[in-house]
């Protein structure tokens, strides 16, 4: 083979490696929110469906909705719903906040991973209006409301595996933005989707 040939195939193998290595990153970066998406669609491990309205159907089952608030210690914001629970029926419009306050001289950005349990509630646990997974800027001595408007899915009431369940628990846990907790917390919650993660990577227990 001549020299020329020689350099046109290392050339060639050079560019496959290249594009093996970009398409590694990529789906790399790409598969924390790949998974988002794939939990959000499915309900998979307490993962909340986001619906666009509120259904028309309202069943007669009761279901008794806990909130729980938790808080990195890195993000030094206080943080906690305005109720401990509610009840409503299937089908029904839920609505409350949480509360979030800033009592530092700087402003803070937090960013906040949700669960429910028992998980295999989380496919019928719509969220209308959340605050979750995104950026929050706090400025220094701000307090804010967090609206959360939810329903639980009527189709609930035709799983027969959900038969014995009477409340569902909401878990929201702050985590400073862009920290290296809010990271550890992430990988944790890929790890293990069935469990709630509370900000010291140990799993929530309901109370």
């Amino acid at each position: 083979m001549s020299e020329p040939d020689v350099q046109q195939k290392n050339q060639r193998t050079l560019i496959l490696v290249l594009i093996l290595v970009g398409a590694m990153l990529g789906l790399a970066f790409a598969s924390v929110p790949l998974y988002r998406l794939f939990c959000q669609i499915t309900g998979y491990g307490g993962t909340t469906q986001v619906a666009q309205a509120f259904p028309e159907e309202i069943v007669d089952r009761e279901m008794k909705i806990f909130f729980d608030a938790r808080i990195s210690p890195q993000l030094e914001w206080e943080f906690e719903p305005e109720i401990r629970h509610a009840s409503l029926k299937l089908g029904e419009k839920g609505i409350t906040n949480y509360i979030a306050f800033n009592p530092t001289d700087k402003p803070l950005f937090g960013t906040a991973i949700y669960n429910v349990t028992p998980s295999k509630a989380g496919q019928y646990f719509h969220k209308v209006q959340c605050f979750c997974f995104q950026e929050q800027l706090l400025n220094p001595d701000q307090r804010v409301n967090m609206p959360l408007l939810y329903f639980v899915d009527p189709a609930l009431n035709d799983d027969p595996e959900l038969d014995d369940v009477t409340s569902i628990t909401l878990t929201y846990t702050f985590f400073k933005a862009e920290s290296e907790a809010y990271d550890e917390a992430m990988d944790e919650y890929l790890e293990r989707p069935d469990e709630a993660i509370s900000p010291m990577g140990v799993p929530i227990v309901n109370e």
